[in-house]
């Protein structure tokens, strides 16, 4: 019999996420003036490398649509499951079965996958960063990879399935989150706010606006990257330290508001049961 936490327990993990939203500012001042030498690297940079990065658009639009090259096997993540709760009988084989476990046990094992991915992204960073410049080609598209590869993971670990295009627009909500300014993050929560009654009203389509921003944004917030990866060897030091950072971010996001959709889910769902109940009685 899974464990069905209290109202009460929901509503003041709720507020521990809203909190958490709140204290959101945006990019750090140093961070908008790292996009400023992108302006000037761009023109030193070699035409090849520009074109590597401007593939991004597509992929990310890729993704969107069909889940391109991105799209993951949600095995690795039921299996981290069937060894962590004994609530349930047997192995643990569908999404569906997630959906019911305890949150405790879906921040456990998201928890384990923010942590394997950042260690991933901290030797990826140092690897690519060997090269200086000419390796950065290579590291912004792993960088992107390894980021909708870790929110993809983190909606499975709290029920939901990449694998509809829905999902897949809320992931790169999550991307656009991490990386906008305070404006930008208070316009996203308000959109994602009504995501689920959005999808119902099949008006997703609007969730897609801005999300060649992403890109875009994506790409700028690499300016001091790109400008010390130019350096060979330096590079490792830095690529390691921001890529760690980056993904870190990303993770972080995809827990707050994939665990707030799934408490409000919840919290609803009780309070459906105590008004039939109430009714039942009458």
């Amino acid at each position: 019999m899974t464990k069905v936490e209290s109202a009460d327990y929901l509503k003041k993990e709720l507020k521990k996420i809203e909190k958490w939203e709140k204290n959101q500012k945006g990019l750090w001042f140093w961070e908008k003036i790292g996009r400023l030498p992108f302006v000037f690297l761009d023109k030193l940079t070699p035409k090849f490398i520009q074109e590597k990065i401007g593939l991004l658009i597509d992929e990310l639009g890729s993704f969107i649509q069909t889940g391109g090259k991105y799209l993951i096997s949600e095995k690795s993540i039921l299996k981290k499951f069937t060894s962590k709760d004994s609530s349930m009988e047997g192995n643990i084989t569908s999404i569906d079965q997630l959906e019911q476990l305890p949150i405790s046990t879906m921040d456990e094992v998201a928890n384990e996958v923010r942590n394997s991915r950042t260690k991933m992204a901290t030797i990826q960073g140092a690897t690519t960063g060997i090269g200086g410049l000419f390796t950065l080609a290579i590291d912004i598209p792993l960088l992107l990879g390894l980021s909708l590869k870790v929110l993809q993971e983190i909606s499975l670990c709290y029920g939901y399935d990449p694998k509809e295009k829905s999902e897949r627009i809320f992931i790169v909500k999550c991307l656009q989150f991490t990386s906008s300014d305070i404006v930008g993050k208070k316009a996203i929560l308000e959109d994602l706010s009504t995501f689920d009654q959005d999808k119902q009203n099949e008006q997703m389509i609007s969730q897609l606006q801005g999300w060649r921003e992403v890109v875009t944004t994506f790409r700028d917030n690499f300016g001091w990257k790109k400008l010390f990866q130019m350096i060979p060897i330096t590079g490792i030091i830095f690529g390691a330290i921001i890529n760690r950072s980056s993904i870190g971010d990303v993770a972080e996001t995809g827990m707050m508001l994939y665990r707030k959709r799934r408490i409000i889910e919840r919290i609803n769902q009780l309070e459906k049961l105590q008004a039939k109940t109430v009714v039942e009685n009458e």
